[in-house]
């Protein structure tokens, strides 16, 4: 989503020293801790794998299996095997059988995997058209890959390593002027020739040792290494239900919540969320989850560091200035939402002062992270403020009891949405953690929504518990299913009793000197600035939804990316280097590439339809679109190589002029959709209330958009834009009626009645 920011003109420092044979001590370093850090979560996996699943049964099934086969051995005298352990008997003691047995089980289990990895592999199915699938595709997903699709993630594949930028310039073409061209040509074959063989010969040793030879450099050097604000950034939000209000209390919203989130994480602690299906058939990975909760970002001088615990029985809560602890198990067992509200109506009702120093410290958060390693270095290290510090950072996740009222507002939709956007994606800069992986902000009006950290994973990981949660909510409010746990009273309080003998809350404790204030001061004066500079617009676009666009024969992503380069085009004159995420799911510890929707077919259809030339330059344009989303998630994509290869260029001291000027491109439009990975769950034809507006992310560069967009059922897509006020370029407003103009233009090709 948001990570196009920190892709542009990054820079680190490295001191490599080389050997006679021209080899690199730093570049081997590197690929060597990052083969070491894969194969010690390849030994956790393979344990848990031994542990909790054996694909196709598991450990303990095989235990009773074993024992239920003794038993009828033994006292039926019948044997299940027809014979094949007595054969084995014959050669093996029979005391020894159950050890041969688990022995087979162990290696019969990588196998298994391999052979599931290379089913995998195959990605044919992708370029058939949704609903056409050839016979050969429908017997290989559903009677190879289907009974494997809640095996663990070593059945996924390792990322594959591209041949050496075949695609770059295509996707440069239609950007540049003739002579430009020429000269990025010339760029390019003499990188290929001098420069590349050196450099992919040290991926290619990585891809081979390492599980994923991007992911981890991404994470670290995109995220990690960034040190100007994270804060609109890289952080990004997530909003509630647009038209569905359970409750106007604040402390019983928060308590369902907050209740329903530590179910989620339970059921994630127990292996027992389901993975991701692409066609409801093919697993995506979900390493990523493993750190959406008890996990910090703590910064750094140079990088910052993602701190993860194992497990957190509390959370961290924020009112007023006030900072709490909140515990959330008693005698064994987990809170019941009642409960949780006790304690939040105990927290809303506590009427002390913040001390000095303690209403505005989250600042440090928002503002540059050198300044912050620094504040938390000298004066957070110790003493009372170090345990309240590791309170917030060590805690489940982070929750906001905002005094503010946010809500979409019928009579004045423009405005409130936006104000809805701008608190959730910075509030007022101090009353969020933004280095938590996750803020619940709980408005004074009931309202809700999130604020995520970007480093940890990406928006589809948070937008799962988003789902979950928000069906759980409307389930339990609507249907008035389980009335003991979750729901509301006719008078807006949780269902149940509150606890008569529950402790309260724990306030934290601060001690911040004053030069400690004034770097909060200092930090919060850039926040501001960076706040302020955002404008966001929302766009409710209910003229038509995915519905019609499929009866146009025509992917819904595809005509939105088209959509929007024709409006960029209509605002600004020119096309640009877009920037479109896409999942690289498909293999293990995946994460994003790139699509670059400004494409030569897309061009040539924004041309010939503002001078009102035929439909055919769309529909080329559209499958241009398709395959080239299809390559960036099966690897085929071209940035997160070239961003690998730049990296082992500044490690070997080589510079590159088409690696820099490449890696130094700004991305004036940056997009990505928000998946509904569980459609299943709204029914939006019986329950049209049930619409969310998604989420978003701040601009990416100064004089560019960023655009997320959500489609919502058959007759719904919202967009989010984002621009800067300081730049005369941009207005989101303006923006957002090119992309409303566009979309309709483009379906009267299709000559379809609304």
């Amino acid at each position: 989503m948001a990570e196009a920011h920190q892709a542009v003109a990054f820079q680190f420092t490295v001191s490599p020293d080389g050997i006679d044979l021209q080899l690199s001590h730093e570049a081997l370093r590197q690929v060597y801790l990052s083969g070491l850090h894969s194969w010690k979560k390849r030994f956790i996996r393979f344990r848990n794998g031994i542990m909790n699943g054996v694909y196709p049964g598991s450990a303990p099934g095989f235990v009773v299996v074993l024992a239920g086969y003794m038993g009828r051995a033994k006292y039926v005298q019948a044997d299940p095997s027809l014979g094949l352990f007595c054969k084995l008997g014959q050669y093996i003691p029979v005391r020894y059988v159950c050890v041969v047995c688990i022995v087979c089980m162990l290696f019969c289990f990588p196998w298994l995997q391999n052979v599931l990895k290379f089913l995998l592999s195959w990605h044919g199915w992708m370029s058939e058209r949704h609903g056409a699938a050839t016979w050969k595709s429908r017997v290989w997903l559903v009677r190879i890959i289907r009974p494997a699709s809640e095996c663990c993630n070593t059945g996924l594949g390792h990322a594959l390593l591209m041949s050496l930028c075949p695609q770059y310039l295509e996707s440069v073409r239609p950007l540049l002027e003739e002579k430009e061209y020429k000269r990025m040509e010339v760029l390019t074959l003499d990188f290929q020739k001098n420069y590349a063989p050196k450099l992919q010969w040290y991926l290619r040793l990585k891809s081979l040792w390492a599980t994923n030879y991007v992911s981890d450099w991404w994470e670290e050097y995109i995220y990690l290494r960034s040190r100007n604000p994270i804060m609109v950034n890289s952080n990004y939000y997530v909003m509630d239900f647009l038209y569905v209000f359970p409750t106007q209390r604040q402390a019983a919203r928060a308590g369902n919540a907050i209740h329903s989130i530590m179910l989620y994480r339970k059921k994630l602690d127990r292996a027992e969320i389901k993975p991701f299906l692409l066609q409801n058939t093919i697993p995506m990975c979900s390493s990523q989850y493993e750190r959406m909760f008890n996990t910090s970002r703590v910064p750094g001088i140079d990088s910052d560091t993602l701190q993860h615990v194992s497990n957190s029985r509390h959370i961290a809560v924020y009112h007023r200035g006030r900072y709490f602890k909140v515990g959330m198990f008693y005698d064994g067992r987990l809170l019941l939402p009642r409960e949780i509200e006790q304690q939040m109506e105990r927290i809303l009702a506590d009427t002390s002062e913040p001390q000095p120093g303690e209403e505005k410290l989250a600042a440090l958060t928002a503002g540059d992270r050198v300044p912050w390693a620094c504040a938390r270095d000298a004066y957070l290290r110790l003493g009372k403020n170090r345990q309240s510090l590791d309170a917030v950072e060590k805690a489940a996740f982070f929750v906001t009891l905002d005094d503010t009222e946010q809500r979409h507002d019928p009579n004045n939709p423009v405005e409130s949405l936006r104000r809805y956007a701008k608190s959730l994606l910075h509030g007022n800069c101090y009353d969020r953690w933004f280095d938590k992986s996750f803020n619940l902000i709980v408005y004074k009006n009931g309202t809700m929504g999130l604020n995520a950290e970007h480093s940890w994973a990406d928006a589809p990981i948070i937008g799962h518990l988003w789902e979950a949660f928000l069906w759980l909510c409307f389930f339990f409010h609507v249907l008035f299913m389980d009335p003991v746990k979750l729901g509301y009273t006719s008078d807006g309080h949780c269902k149940g009793q509150p606890h008569r003998s529950l402790p309260g809350p724990q306030r934290l404790q601060w001690s911040i000197p004053s030069e400690c204030q004034s770097m909060i001061d200092n930090s919060l004066a850039v926040a501001q600035a960076l706040a302020d500079d955002v404008d966001i617009h929302i766009i409710p676009f209910e003229d038509f939804g995915k519905g019609l666009i499929k009866k146009c024969k025509t992917s819904p992503d595809a005509f939105i990316q088209i959509a929007l380069q024709l409006a960029y085009f209509r605002d600004k004159g020119k096309f640009c280097l877009t920037y479109e995420a896409s999942m690289t799911r498909l293999f293990r510890e995946g994460r994003t590439e790139t699509v670059r929707s400004c494409t030569m077919e897309t061009c040539a259809f924004v041309r010939a339809i503002v001078n009102a030339e035929p439909l055919s330059l769309l529909q080329t344009a559209a499958k241009k679109h398709q395959q080239m989303y299809r390559m960036a998630m099966t690897g085929k994509g071209i940035d997160r190589h070239l961003f690998c290869l730049y990296l082992v260029s500044k490690y070997l001291q080589l510079d590159s002029p088409f690696l820099k000027e490449v890696l130094s491109e700004p991305w004036r439009l940056s997009t990505s959709q928000t998946p509904l990975q569980q459609p299943e769950l709204f029914d939006l034809v019986r329950h049209p209330e049930l619409v969310s507006s998604g989420g978003g992310f701040g601009p990416v560069a100064d004089d560019g958009y960023g655009v997320a967009y959500i489609i919502v059922g058959e007759n719904l897509i919202n967009f989010h834009i984002s621009c800067k006020r300081s730049s005369p370029e941009t207005d989101s407003h303006r923006f957002g009626n090119h992309i409303r103009q566009a979309m309709l233009d483009m379906l009267d090709l299709f000559q379809l009645p609304l």
